[in-house]
This record gives structure tokens, sequence and C-alpha cells, in this order.
């Protein structure tokens, strides 16, 4: 028996993960996080001129909700589809799916159109952003997950400053309209590329099948978080968002039981690092969405502020959420631990300045609320899901990599509504005055300061436990 040691592995560096053709792996991918991210938050800056050309300003928080319902689904049964049709063609038809959804909201000639076609790009971005998921997986060494997951969050980073910022610039320079046509030219560019950057992912083998029960329920309480802030009375409003989280928690329960899965075993298990890390990535997302969504009409109408420079505020939180993934990029040992806890503490605190300081106070205590938003994600979100990823099965990687994305979309969704459920029933809901701004600008924060909470509690949970695979 030779007694010489194993070859050692390739540094774990940027050059190496570039390298034996993952480059335009990785670019295809960083395009589909790009999209799926960017898509999700362009409407921050453009639903003042939406509503003024279209009406619904009850409807605001259903343009990111109803995009996140799509999402979900897609995002849930990414895992699944990759494994009946295989990752390259499943990829590419998500991408199909993306471009008419955009075409149908910039050709939109009422608010239904426009919130349908909203549904439909969060059907093909939760799909392409599931897809990335599983190719991040299954398609890169694990000594580059660090790496790869630094470089998604760089990207959502990114694509949250340029999002609204893209949309703000738009409206300024042009017609809302265009941000959708611009964004269908984009999803088709990464339909074509597809078959070409992917054509050494593994065909689809039939896999066991779609989890049809686990995704009806999860529809259903997904729809009734995102109808809550539309229901006029306070406790119907607040039964319909406790509902839905109780239909979200039954989906937990029964794929527990469920032949075919989709969720990786014992996810609904708080002592395991996938149920305590989705816990946390669901209510840390939740917790952070109504700076995005109300921030830039709340700037718009107390302070006179243009769509462009309320763009540039709220990407105070996109700037430092790039800057702080930049800075712990390479962090291991016991520091990923640490910034994830430091990344939830962060979050929490954002919260509370910016429920001081969103409607009259200093414009300096606002950027530095949006900052510590975008820290607590730009510290944590890496080193979350390489965690969660690193506690997988074999025969969960598919559903496990796939459903981070769909826990973050299912905590974005509950968190616009939560925040809209809280807007509306202070007054946004009959139109954007100062009153009603000055009163969301507090209790849009306030109301979801509980889930950060237990984000916090899980985060500091999922980094006390081993990450081994499960059995």
């Amino acid at each position: 028996m030779s007694n010489a040691p194993p070859p050692a592995q390739p540094a774990a560096t940027w050059s190496d993960l570039l390298a034996d053709g993952r480059l335009p792996r990785f670019a295809l991918i960083m395009l589909g996080v790009w999209l799926n991210a960017a898509d999700s938050l362009v409407t921050a800056t453009i639903l003042p001129s939406v509503g003024a050309d279209l009406g619904g300003f009850a409807y605001f928080s259903w343009a990111t909700a109803g995009f996140f319902v799509g999402a979900i689904l897609a995002g849930a049964s990414a895992g699944r589809l990759s494994e009946m049709f295989g990752l390259r063609s499943a990829t590419a038809v998500a991408g199909v799916i993306m471009a008419i959804g955009c075409v149908m909201s910039a050709a939109a000639p009422d608010i239904g159109w426009f919130l349908a076609g909203r549904l439909v790009q969060g059907l093909g971005s939760g799909w392409i952003s599931g897809f990335a998921m599983v190719a991040i997986a299954f398609l890169f060494p694990e000594r580059h997950l660090a790496r790869v997951f630094a470089a998604v969050t760089f990207v959502w980073g990114i694509a949250t400053v340029l999002g609204p910022l893209f949309g703000g610039v738009v409206v300024e320079h042009g017609h809302w309209r265009d941000v959708f046509w611009l964004f269908a030219i984009q999803a088709a560019v990464f339909t074509v590329a597809t078959p070409f950057l992917l054509g050494g992912a593994a065909r689809g083998d039939g896999g066991p099948g779609i989890p049809w029960t686990q995704l009806g329920v999860l529809g259903l309480g997904v729809t009734a978080i995102a109808v809550a802030d539309l229901a006029g009375a306070p406790a119907l409003s607040i039964g319909l968002v406790a509902a839905g989280l109780a239909l979200l928690v039954l989906v937990v329960r029964i794929d527990g039981r469920a032949r075919v899965r989709l969720l990786p075993h014992r996810s609904g298990d708080l002592r395991t690092v996938c149920g305590s890390g989705y816990l946390a990535m669901f209510a840390l997302t939740a917790a952070s969405m109504g700076f995005a969504i109300y921030g830039p009409p709340i700037l718009q109408q107390l302070r006179g502020f243009s769509p462009l420079w309320a763009g540039y505020v709220v990407g105070a939180e996109s700037m430092a959420w790039t800057l702080a993934a930049i800075a712990v990029a390479g962090a291991t040992g016991a520091w990923d631990r640490r910034w994830v806890r430091s990344g939830a503490l962060c979050l929490v605190a954002s919260l509370v300045i910016l429920a001081w300081s969103m409607g009259e106070g200093p414009l300096a205590a606002v950027l530095l609320g949006g900052g510590l938003m975008g820290a607590a994600f730009g510290l944590s979100w890496a080193f979350m899901s390489r965690r969660v990823l690193a506690a997988l099965s074999d025969e969960d990687r598919a559903i496990g990599s796939s459903a981070v994305t769909a826990v973050r979309q299912t905590g974005a969704a509950a968190g616009a509504a939560i925040s809209g459920v809280a807007a509306n029933l202070v007054g946004f809901s009959h139109g954007l005055t100062d009153a009603s701004a000055r009163a969301a600008s507090v209790w849009v924060f306030v109301a979801v300061i509980p889930l950060a909470l237990v984000g916090l509690w899980a985060a500091w949970r999922m980094t006390a436990l081993p990450t081994a695979a499960s059995p």
C-alpha cells in the first residue's frame, strides 16, 4: 500500500474559481442573480409614476408582493424541475418566461395587466434564481463556495442600488415602461446564452416528481399574506397575515411526511442548521423590505426628493451591502460565525434608527440606518448560505440549494405585505400625503422589529450548531 500523501488541492483563489471552464458558468449565474435582484427592486422608484399613469396607489405593495408570489413558487420548485428536465433546458425556459412578463408590464393598459406582468416576471426570475443556486451547488467545488456566495451577495448589493437608481434614471429621462422593455432585452440575452454557457450541465433524469400539495399550500399562504394589506379592516388584515404565516408552517409539516419533498430533511427542526438557517433567512429578509418599498415615496413626499435622489438615499443600503460583502469575503474559521451574528444585530439596529429618522429626522441618520441594513446582509449572507449547503446531504442538494432562494423570497413577500398592512392602516392606501407618509415612516419599520428579533435568535442558533451534512 502506498504511503504517498493525496494530491494537494488547488488554492481557493479567484483565479482558480474562474479556471477549468468555470468562467462562463460563473458569468451566467451572476447575470441570473442580477435579473432576479434588480427586477424585484426596480419598482421602488417608479411606482409613483406607475400610480399616476395607471392608478392603484393601494396596490403599491402588490407590485413587489405579487412578483414574489411567482418567484416563491418558482424558486421552491426549481430543484425538482432541474432534476426532471435538466439544468440547461429548465434555465433557458425560465429566461423566456421572464421576458414575457417584462413585455406584459411594459405594454400594460391598466394596473391589472401591470401586476399580472409582475407575477409572470416573478415566475421567470424565481426559476432563474433557483436554478442558479442549483448550479452553484453542483458545478463548483466546495472550496469555492464561499467566494461564489460572496459574489452573489456582491451582485445582490449592486442590484439593490442600481435597480432603484435604474428606475429613477429612466423615469427622469424617459418613461417607466422603458424599464421593463430593457429588462425584457436582458432576459432574452440570458435565454440565448444559456445553452452555450451551461453546455456541460447534466441532463434531467425525471426525478421523483413535483410536490404539488406543498406548492399549493405555499401558494395559498403567500397569497393570504399578499392580500392582507388590501383587506381594509385592521382585524381582517392582521388575521390574513396570521393565516398566511400559519399556512407556511403547515407547508413545512406536510413536507416532513411527504414522499416527494419540497425541502431537505428536518427543515422544520430548529435544532438543525437547515431549520434554524432557513428561519433566519426568512425573518431577516422580511424585516428589511419596508425600506426598499416605502423609502422612496416617503422621501419624495416629505423631503421633496426627485425619484433619482430618493433612489440614491435608498442606495445607501446597497452600497453598505456591497462594501461589507467584499470586506469579509475571505473570512474563515470562527469569523464566519461572528459575521453572521454581527449582521443580524446590525439589522435590528437599522430598524430602530429608521423608525426614528425616516420621516423628519436628520438625513445622516437615514443614511446610517440604510447603511446598517445593507451591512447586515453583506456581513452575513454568504456565510449563512454556505453553512446551509454544507449541512445538506447529496440527496437533498438540489432542493436544499434552490430552497435558499425560495425561503429568502418568501420572507421578502411576507415583509412586503406586512409593511403594506402597516402603511395602509395609517392611511397610505388613501393617497400619498404628508400625514400618511409621516405615519408610514414610523410604522413600516416598527411593525417588523419582532421579525428581526426572531431572525437574530435563529442566526445565533444556526451558528452554534455543527455543519456536518445530515444523514
